[in-house]
């Protein structure tokens, strides 16, 4: 795949035609499908019968956060008083052991610390918890260069860390960082309520350089109240002078009847639909016009990052947290409300905190909610998933993988795509489906043609817009 290969080509008349809501697909089925019916016991016999060989991603989530930013969807509690998160990493690192004495695999190849804001625990908590994480699984050198190592990775919140902090991460295993941006422009950032200098990040990523952090991934968001092109440009080309690996540009959902901080954001300040497609063609030309490559669903990365490697040798992967290097590991999550993926199925812990608390308090893991994946969901989750990673999904592999005949058993979802093939989106053939560069912008538009499970009511009400 040549850097050439993977310019997008902009038709806007196409995406507006296309541009409903739909899934993200960091899984498949969605979290809409989980359901409480799934017992704790269905999650434990998943941990017992992960084979010793097996290696594992670990997920930790923290909840919290000392403000609130108006646009956020995540799972969260605000709070500045700091004594409330002693009792929540005591009690994550009893849910680490009570994991770990189920589970035989013990080697960790991935950790991600997510939010929230991981980094409104103090250097000192941060640290009990990797420790216990080191005391109950086998976590690799991940300074290593030769040989196995492991990711651990971190979201981390500029206004919620001091410089000499990330030292102190890199000295406790951190490798790969995550900073929240979102954008510069100070109009911008008090409409949602996130003042964050400049300088203050680029201090940051110059820091998480000199410590010998492997990878640095910068959040942006177009979309937000007061957004245009010109108010955006400047934060476009600030990013580009830090020079992080990765970008993420993802797109605002307003959803204020779901997500009630954003209820404070007034709608008729947010970008008409012409001015946000216009936001997202000027931030995508920037981009490749910088050198970042187009990895799909919102992401960028320089061609000699491992995500742009990945996917030029038709090895990159997807789960929770994104895109990845990695095979698809059996992934833990700890923290309330974190998700795993576990032996073909989903777990969610609970989502509050106390009800968190009472589950450990008797010595029993927090589960909530959950689902098994059926044969058709493994297979439907492979296609998905293909055109994802690769935009293109070869029909043989699929028939070798699950003993079927591809055209027979996907032949209603072939007759939805041919709106696809005409608008010049697909290209279908005896071998494969692939996504043209036209259609690179629409992949879940298209990877919806194979959800077995949605229907529009869902869709409206539950999912962002796809552009």
């Amino acid at each position: 795949m040549t850097l050439d290969a993977v310019k997008l080509e902009w038709d806007e008349e196409i995406l507006k035609k296309y541009n409903t809501s739909g899934p993200r697909y960091t899984s498949y089925p969605t979290a809409l499908e989980f359901s409480e019916d799934y017992q704790l016991e269905d999650y434990l016999v998943c941990l017992n019968n992960i084979s010793e060989d097996k290696s594992l991603s670990l997920y930790i989530h923290i909840p919290f956060c000392q403000n609130i930013c108006y646009y956020c969807a995540c799972n969260k509690v605000i709070t500045k008083d700091r004594s409330k998160s002693d009792r929540y990493v005591e009690y994550l690192i009893k849910e680490i052991q009570l994991v770990a004495a189920q589970s035989k695999a013990k080697t960790l190849r991935q950790v991600h610390w997510g939010g929230g804001t991981p980094t409104y625990l103090t250097m000192q908590q941060i640290s009990a918890v990797m420790a216990a994480i080191r005391e109950n699984f086998e976590l690799p050198d991940t300074k290593a260069l030769v040989g196995p190592s492991a990711e651990v990775s971190i979201e981390v919140d500029p206004r919620a860390l001091a410089l000499e902090d990330i030292k102190t991460l890199a000295e406790l295993g951190f490798n790969r960082m995550s900073f929240g941006v979102q954008d510069f422009d100070p109009k911008v950032q008090q409409a949602i309520n996130r003042a964050q200098p400049f300088e203050m990040t680029r201090e940051m990523v110059d820091e998480a350089r000199n410590q010998g952090f492997k990878s640095i991934n910068i959040d942006l968001i177009y979309g937000l109240p007061h957004q245009t092109t010109e108010t955006f440009q400047p934060t476009l080309e600030k990013i580009i002078e830090i020079s992080p690996d990765r970008i993420s540009l993802f797109n605002y959902a307003h959803l204020p009847h779901r997500f009630k901080p954003q209820r404070r954001i007034n709608r008729d300040d947010l970008p008409s639909p012409t001015e946000k497609l216009a936001i997202l063609e000027y931030s995508i030309n920037t981009l490749q016009q910088a050198g970042y490559l187009y990895i799909g669903m919102d992401h960028f990365a320089k061609p000699d990052d491992e995500l742009a490697i990945a996917q030029q040798n038709a090895c990159l992967h997807r789960n929770f947290q994104g895109y990845t290097t990695h095979e698809e590991y059996e992934l833990i999550g700890v923290g309330v409300s974190s998700i795993g993926s576990l032996g073909g199925q989903y777990h969610q812990n609970v989502r509050d905190l106390d009800s968190y608390y009472m589950a450990l308090d008797k010595d029993e893991l927090p589960s909530w909610r959950g689902v098994g994946m059926s044969v058709d969901d493994k297979i439907r989750k492979t296609v998905i998933f293909e055109l994802i990673c690769h935009f293109e999904v070869f029909k043989q592999a699929i028939e070798e993988s699950f003993d079927l005949e591809f055209d027979r058993y996907f032949e209603n979802e072939l007759k939805l795509l041919r709106p696809f093939i005409n608008d010049g989106l697909l290209v279908i053939n005896d071998e494969s489906i692939k996504v043209t560069n036209k259609g690179r912008l629409l992949i879940r538009n298209i990877c919806m043609m194979f959800d077995a499970y949605l229907n529009e009511l869902q869709v409206l009400q539950s999912y962002s817009k796809v552009i």
